[in-house]
């Protein structure tokens, strides 16, 4: 089970999706599964798999918003989600978990002993997100691509020592996270490696700094 469950038993659980009124589905890859739910209302668990909300303009460009994975969660709480220019697709086999926010405040659930460790977890993982969010806002704030690119290179790797990692997303993908041109990125990413702040082998990436 995902964090959002964290220190319950498997009863409680069971439980929980049944007070709340659960709905579990998988999905194919890339499916937009915000055609099939309803916008305003609804917090979504990833069970397992991964998707990316991506930002259409009226040019036809795309900007990829959030890449999310299994155990973390979205929805209305997090996104305004009632926007064409929105989609969010599955970048492989996903099973995601709905619930509706309404549900969460309910009576019957609010009487359980469970009910404050869940909402505990729920209250974690949104700040998690946040901060994440945040990140996002600091990343794109930088004026230029080669700055851009090590504060993502930094977030990936956080407070490890070891400083390798490999990229969650394509370069790409990394383009359109950083709102960046894609070629002028890979020039940037050559002037790292010539200037020995990076070393890479296909998307394993280490700062040498």
């Amino acid at each position: 089970m995902t964090n959002l469950f964290a220190n319950l038993s498997d009863k409680e659980i069971k439980k929980l999706m049944q007070v709340l009124k659960a709905n579990t589905f998988t999905y194919r890859k890339d499916v937009n599964i915000l055609s099939n739910v309803n916008k305003d209302d609804f917090i979504a668990i990833i069970d397992s798999g991964n998707i990316q909300l991506i930002y259409s303009d009226y040019n036809g460009n795309k900007t990829i918003i959030e890449d999310l994975s299994t155990g973390e969660i979205f929805g209305s709480l997090t996104y305004s989600l009632n926007n064409d220019e929105l989609s969010c697709i599955t970048k492989e086999e996903t099973q995601i978990t709905y619930i509706e926010y309404n549900q969460i405040t309910n009576d019957e659930i609010i009487k359980n002993d469970f009910y404050i460790i869940f909402v505990k977890n729920l209250i974690k993982l949104l700040s998690d997100q946040l901060n994440r969010s945040n990140q996002r806002i600091e990343l794109l704030t930088q004026r230029t691509t080669r700055d851009k690119l090590l504060g993502y290179f930094r977030n990936q790797v956080g407070s490890k020592s070891n400083k390798s990692f490999t990229m969650p997303i394509t370069y790409t993908e990394l383009a359109s996270y950083l709102s960046v041109d894609r070629s002028s990125m890979t020039r940037e990413i050559t002037y790292l490696k010539e200037d020995g702040l990076i070393k890479t082998n296909g998307r394993k990436i280490t700062l040498l700094y």
